[in-house]
């Protein structure tokens, strides 16, 4: 260390006294967070630092941050969320010495300042009205007291859980998926005429005008495609809630493209990782995306004064309370 008169030469790269250095493994993590499996990680220090770190090494560094997920899924949370969006991706995991298919569900929120945020992540097997109890019970035990809007898809079993925990919550389904779900067996020569008279369904400016139009679609279609009409007969309490609302409330709850956003980002940091080895090393790749992926999170969403200002309307008891 080179010495001066005074005494006053603090060296940057490696620190007075410092007997060791996070810096590599801050690397590792970063590039593990980036979506780089192991075996690639293991390369890039090799070729770049000249560092021999195995596949296991940098297994156990990163599963040094296991105990920041679990503080992360158990933070507080705010007590009212105006909308929520539930969604599920899918891992192949190694169980048993075999690869299942397990789906992460995603939770996300849009919190009273408009700004997207994640409240949690749940891996399971199968979907269940106790498997979402469990989940509602755990948003309940921190801290959320209300949720105003779920939008979801066909989510098994969530419709009786969530009405157990938050009752006065409201639900949609996602518009573009039953749309999906209704023409998949329809052949090619009819999808066009079909999803125009389904357009006139769930685009109309009114309730009424839209139960107007179903009962047009079913004069029309109802004898070749009944199944269709079985779907959205099954599901039009829980399809039709977007009515009421405004047309900047519509646009955002109709749909779930916003957790679905979410899931395209997170299966670009996580691509590369065909198989996982266990559920630990899902939700650490996870956690480390949603790190990246949040930091881009710095601004509210689209018309979210509006927002927010026409669901006070709505639930103004509600939001006040809160």
């Amino acid at each position: 260390m080179p010495r001066d008169r005074n005494g006053t030469f603090e060296p940057k790269i490696i620190e007075k006294r410092q007997t060791r250095t996070d810096d590599i493994e801050n690397r590792i993590l970063a590039m593990y967070a980036k979506g780089m499996s192991n075996r690639d990680i293991e390369d890039h220090l090799r070729d770049i630092y000249g560092v021999e770190a195995s596949a296991s090494l940098i297994s156990r560094i990163t599963d040094k941050i296991m105990p920041a997920v679990s503080e992360w899924q158990a933070r507080p949370l705010d007590a009212i969320y105006p909308i929520v969006f539930l969604d599920g991706i899918v891992f192949k995991v190694r169980k048993d010495s075999r690869v299942i298919n397990k789906c992460l569900y995603s939770v996300l929120g849009i919190n009273m300042d408009g700004r997207k945020e994640i409240l949690g992540l749940w891996l399971s097997e199968s979907e269940s009205a106790s498997f979402w109890a469990t989940v509602c019970n755990e948003l309940k035990n921190r801290g959320v007291q209300d949720i105003l809007i779920a939008c979801r898809d066909n989510l098994s079993g969530f419709s009786a859980a969530i009405e157990t925990v938050f009752p006065k919550t409201e639900r949609q389904l996602c518009v573009i998926h039953q749309i999906r779900n209704s023409t998949k067996y329809v052949p090619y020569k009819d999808i066009k005429a079909v999803m125009a008279d389904l357009k006139l369904v769930y685009g109309a400016p009114t309730l009424e005008d839209a139960e107007y139009q179903l009962e047009t679609f079913r004069e029309t279609w109802g004898k070749k495609y009944p199944q269709i009409l079985k779907s959205w007969d099954a599901n039009w309490a829980e399809l039709s809630t977007y009515f009421k609302y405004p047309q900047e409330v519509r646009t955002l709850i109709y749909t779930t493209n916003a957790v679905e956003g979410f899931h395209r980002q997170l299966r670009k940091f996580t691509k590369t990782k065909t198989i996982y080895p266990t559920d630990d090393a899902v939700r650490k790749s996870v956690y480390l995306s949603i790190q990246e992926i949040s930091k881009k999170w710095t601004m509210p969403i689209r018309d979210s004064g509006c927002i927010i200002g026409q669901l006070t309307i709505f639930f103004g008891n509600r939001m006040q309370a809160a």
